[in-house]
């Protein structure tokens, strides 16, 4: 499956819906996308993303690592992200990784961006909430 990813808006949150493989290959496009969406919300308003990876087959090492850069560069603007999935193997690479301890993690982009779950205090590490690298 192609490397693509859908942004679109929804209650105030900025929704990237990625599909395909996030590896080394695409890494750099990922970020991109993700430093074009975090730095078109700057300096108005606070950024709020959603990476809606339901249909990502896939994720390295260097995929996790730009999750974990937009993480660090979104809370250090004061922001927020958070992860939506649903596949077993991507849920046990978070916990190996320790990543679902500092990123909130959804069924779906509806929790993630209604409600009371939306407005829940996220996960917060001091690694992952200094710094403003990506």
């Amino acid at each position: 499956m192609d490397f693509n990813v859908v942004v679109a808006s929804q209650n105030g949150w900025e929704v990237l819906s990625i599909s395909g493989e996030i590896d080394m290959a695409t890494a750099p496009q990922f970020r991109k996308q993700l430093l074009d969406t975090i730095n078109a919300s700057l300096p108005t308003i606070t950024p709020k993303l959603v990476l809606n990876l339901t249909s990502v087959d896939f994720i390295d090492s260097t995929g996790l690592g730009v999750l974990l850069g937009a993480t660090k560069r979104v809370r250090g603007a004061g922001g927020d992200i958070r992860l939506v999935q649903n596949n077993p193997r991507l849920a046990e690479l978070l916990a190996m990784t320790r990543l679902d301890q500092i990123i909130d993690v959804f069924a779906s982009v509806a929790e993630a961006t209604e409600g009371a779950a939306a407005d829940a205090p996220s996960n917060t590490n001091s690694d992952a909430s200094t710094g403003n690298d990506l």
